[in-house]
Parts: structure tokens; sequence; C-alpha cells
């Protein structure tokens, strides 16, 4: 899953493909790369992010969505607001990947409606807040709660289980050693029967692990993506969708080799 931050201050990229002409240039990239899906973000939600308005959100992701519908691959939009939901399906969208996990009111029932994939992330507080203080007493096992609770909800509300997948949510409301447990025991939550989405790429987590900052975490994520696939990831959300893809190409090719 490639990515296509539309906004002003994500934490890797914020700015750069703020502009429609240069989104979807970038877009073009990682499909030429070989991403399989992309996922389009008309709102930060970086450690202190602030919200912004649906109709905003709209006008910075939509005409990505609207140009890119038809292409071949997929595409996701990374919003918690049903109304960015409704437009972003209506103009082609075949995926809502969602860190609050279908929890605005009218969001689990639209996505009901529709067919349509959804990505399910769990994340301790707002990204407003998230970051302030985050504590478990077992990170694995409430992130697990929390994931299985909530598609059971998307379950009741009429979504089919081969639509949903699932995310830890890396960085979202955790501090490095919450990540580090989460990526190292990641087969705890293989055990949902759901498919598991990862999303690592060059984020703090990473930093704190190799002192390195934001954009020079390239070999960091490309590492880290290996590690959540060997764990069991089915689906990682990556920058750098060349890089990934090469490392993964020779991790497999050695994998299929052996006895």
């Amino acid at each position: 899953m490639g990515i296509v931050n539309v906004t002003p201050d994500s934490f890797s990229d914020g700015g750069r493909f703020l502009h429609f002409d240069r989104a979807l240039e970038h877009a073009r990239q990682l499909i030429a790369e070989g991403a399989d899906i992309l996922d389009i973000g008309g709102e930060s939600t970086r450690p202190g992010a602030a919200e912004v308005s649906a109709v905003q959100e709209i006008e910075r992701a939509l005409p990505v969505v609207r140009a890119l519908r038809g292409g071949p691959v997929p595409l996701s939009v990374d919003t918690s607001k049903p109304e960015v939901m409704r437009a972003a399906l209506d103009e082609g969208a075949a995926i809502i990947n969602d860190v609050r996990a279908l929890q605005a009111p009218g969001a689990v029932e639209l996505v009901a409606q529709r067919d349509c994939g959804v990505v399910l992330m769990h994340m301790q507080g707002t990204p407003v807040t998230m970051q302030a203080d985050p504590s478990y007493a077992d990170v694995v096992h409430e992130v697990s709660e929390f994931l299985r609770a909530r598609r059971e909800q998307v379950l009741q509300a009429g979504v089919a289980p081969e639509r949903i997948v699932l995310d830890p949510g890396f960085g979202f409301g955790k501090r490095g050693v919450h990540n580090r447990r989460l990526l190292a025991q990641l087969g705890e939550l293989r055990a949902l029967g759901q498919p598991l989405l990862v999303g690592l790429s060059r984020k703090a987590a990473l930093g704190e692990m190799t002192g390195r900052p934001v954009d020079q975490r390239l070999v960091a994520s490309v590492v880290a993506a290996l590690l959540a696939i060997q764990a069991g990831a089915h689906i990682v959300r990556v920058h750098d969708v060349a890089a990934t893809r090469d490392a993964i190409a020779v991790w497999d090719a050695v994998r299929q080799e052996q006895p």
C-alpha cells in the first residue's frame, strides 16, 4: 500500500504533495514502482495534528481519487469522517482506512451499505493527545481485544468478514516499547482471523531504535516491513514502494528455495 498524503502537515512528507498535480504525479510514480493499493489522505494523523473539516478534507483528497479511479490499482481513502467516506466511495474508492475504526456516528452504517473494504485501526486517544502519555497493562492483549470488539460490531452491522482488515496502529498512542512488543507478537493478532495491515514506514519508533531523523529511515522502514510480513502481515503501508518491493522479492525468492 503506497502512501499519498495530500496534506500540509504529515510527519514525513507534509506539503510535498499538497497540490493536485504533484499528488497525482506521486501517485502514478508509486503505481509504476509496484504499489498494489494507493492510500490517499487529506488529513494528517501525526501526533499532535489538529482536525480539519470534512469539506477541506474532501477538497484535498477527492480530486486525486477522481483522477485515479478506474486505474490499475484499487484506491483506499484514509479518513474517519462519514461525509468524506461517502464522497470517496461515490468517486470510486474501494477501501476506507479509518484510524478510529468506524467509531464516528454513522460510519459503521455507511460502510455496511457499500461494497467496500475497510481497515479498522487501534488508537489510544486522538491524534492530538495520543502520544501525551500512552499506557497499557498488556499492549498486545488490549489492542487485540479492541480490534476484536470493533470487528464484531462491524460484522453485526452487516459488513462481510472478507471485507475487514485489522491494523494494530503502530505509533498511534504507543511508546517505543509498545510498538516493539506488538511487532514481536504480531502472530497473536493473526489469531483474530482477519488480514493484518502494518504501517511502520518512517515512524518515530524506527527513529528511536536507529537514532535516524525521519528522512533517513529508509533502511529501517524496509526492515520493519519485512519483519511484519514474516510475522503474518498481509499489507504493509509504506512511503518507499520500490525499495520495499525489492526487499520482499529477495526474501520471497530465498524463501521458496527452503526445504
